[in-house]
């Protein structure tokens, strides 16, 4: 049977589902009709989404464990023999601090962000092949973080310009396959991970309005969907303005470093 019979939908395969950006674009998307795979790491946080809806199925794997990337394939082509959409969610953010720098930071970062999800792909295009739709659709999250410059940003913003740039060029390889790519470029938004950041984060978004915002945009196939607009406008300014930029950027991580460490007196 075709596993598009089964309910009338797409069958979705989302990275990074158990919590987040991810949580929400899977709820959203199984609310929707669709039947939709979850991953990540977390198998509890999986199975919780999983048995309150007949349209989750749980898959839990860690995509930097190469060694398991093969079982999770013959799993799909068991359940579903196909997806028609990948969404290439998950991610970690790691600072790095000078001058007392953990280099490391950067490749375990790189080792999620941009091979993790390289690791994902691989999978996922055989499988998209077999899909009965049109134009399967590949879509991976990737950040505005990369229109300017951040301080301590180094490894997170190079990971996702990794992305940015090896999925662009992917599209171009993909288009004798009739498989289509969007990069969505996300601003702030409110997650478990971001609300580890202790600076500012302008136009800070709801997780279920960016989750919302992006099924609602991708749905055109756009190469690149980024938003808030008002967010990649004042981004615009490091472009423009670079030693403007600079000096906002540095003069707000000096104040941050002083309210760091006048806390530290008072414990």
């Amino acid at each position: 049977m075709s596993h598009n019979s089964l309910s009338g939908g797409k069958v979705i395969w989302i990275t990074g589902a158990s919590s987040g950006l991810g949580r929400s674009l899977v709820l959203l998307l199984a609310s929707q009709g669709h039947q939709v795979i979850a991953s990540a790491r977390d198998k509890n946080a999986l199975q919780k989404m999983e048995a309150d809806s007949s349209n989750i199925c749980a898959m839990p794997f860690d995509m930097v464990d190469e060694s398991s990337l093969a079982s999770v394939q013959i799993e799909i082509e068991q359940k579903f023999s196909a997806i028609d959409q990948i969404i290439l969610n998950a991610g970690t953010c790691e600072y790095l601090d000078f001058p007392d720098t953990d280099w490391c930071a950067i490749r375990r970062v790189m080792e999620v962000n941009y091979f993790g999800t390289i690791n994902c792909l691989k999978v996922a295009l055989p499988l998209l092949r077999n899909s009965s739709a049109l134009r399967p659709h590949i879509v991976v999250i990737a950040s505005q973080v990369t229109n300017a410059p951040f301080p301590r940003s180094e490894a997170y913003g190079a990971s996702k310009a990794a992305l940015q740039y090896f999925f662009d060029s992917l599209r171009i390889d993909l288009i004798p396959d009739s498989v289509d790519v969007t990069v969505v470029n996300p601003g702030f938004v409110d997650t478990p991970l971001t609300r580890k950041n202790n600076f500012d984060m302008p136009f800070l978004m709801d997780v279920d309005q960016a989750a919302s915002r992006i099924i609602k945009n991708i749905a055109s196939r756009p190469r690149v969907y980024s938003f808030p607009k008002r967010l990649r406008g004042l981004l615009l300014i490091s472009k423009l303005l670079p030693s403007v930029w600079q000096k906002m950027v540095s003069q707000k991580e000096s104040n941050a470093a002083v309210e760091k460490a006048s806390e530290h007196k008072k414990q």
